[in-house]
C-alpha cells in the first residue's frame, strides 16, 4: 500500500497526480490512504526558525501531520501549507493537532526565509516549519522516504506527501500533494472516535 501511495506524490513543477487505490471516504473509512496495519512513525528531530528543537516523540498524545515543503516552491507547497493551516485554524488552538513541515531545501530555507514565509502564509503557532543542515535534513528524508533534488536555482524536485501520525506515534494515513483540509478534518474526527 505504501508504494501505491508514494507513487502518486509529485515534486514541484510536475503535473499534479491523482490519488489511486483510495476509495471514496465514508463515515467509517479514512479519506486519505490508510496504512494497514498502522506502523511506528520514523524518528524526526529538527529545530524551527527560532532554534527551538522539535521531536516527533515529544508530541505523543497529539495527532501530528508531517509534510515536506520549501519556501520558494512555485506550486504545490503553498497549497499544502495553506490546506494544513486551514485544518489547524478550523479545529482551534486547544486541539492536540500539530503540523511539522520539514524543509527539503536546506540552502534556501534559512531562518529568515522561513519566518517571512510563516508571516506571508499566516501560519498559526501549531504549524512548525523545521529546518536544518543538509546532513540533518538528509537523515530525516531518508527515514521518511523523501527524495529532494536541486533542479534549478530556487527550484527543488521532491516527494510531496503528508503523513497523519496518531497520538500513539503511529503513521495512520498518507495524503498526496493534493491533500485538502476537508479530508484531513474527516480523518482526524475518525481517529478521535476510535480513541487512538
Amino acid at each position: 500500500m505504501l508504494l501505491a501511495v508514494l507513487a502518486l506524490v509529485a515534486g514541484c513543477g510536475n503535473p499534479r497526480p491523482k490519488l489511486v487505490d483510495a476509495p471514496p471516504p465514508t463515515k467509517a473509512t479514512f479519506a486519505g490512504g490508510a496504512l494497514t496495519p498502522p506502523r511506528p512513525a520514523p524518528p524526526l528531530s529538527l529545530a524551527d526558525a527560532s532554534g527551538r528543537p522539535f521531536t516527533l516523540g515529544s508530541l505523543r498524545g497529539h495527532h501530528v501531520l508531517v509534510t515536506f515543503l520549501y519556501t520558494h516552491c512555485p506550486d504545490v507547497c503553498p497549497l499544502i501549507a495553506s490546506n494544513l493551516n486551514t485544518v489547524l485554524r478550523t479545529i482551534g488552538p486547544r486541539s492536540k493537532v500539530e503540523v511539522l513541515a520539514v524543509s527539503v531545501d536546506p540552502k534556501g530555507d534559512s531562518p529568515r526565509a522561513v519566518r517571512a514565509y510563516a508571516r506571508r502564509m499566516h501560519l498559526v503557532p501549531s504549524f512548525h516549519y523545521l529546518i536544518g543542515s543538509r546532513a540533518q535534513l538528509r537523515r530525516v528524508w531518508a527515514a521518511w522516504n523523501v527524495v529532494s533534488v536541486d533542479r534549478k536555482p530556487n527550484l527543488v524536485d521532491h516527494i510531496a506527501y503528508t503523513a497523519l501520525v496518531d497520538a500513539r506515534g503511529r503513521e495512520r494515513v498518507l495524503y498526496d500533494a493534493q491533500v485538502n483540509a476537508q479530508q484531513v478534518l474527516h480523518d482526524l474526527r475518525l481517529l478521535t472516535k476510535q480513541h487512538v
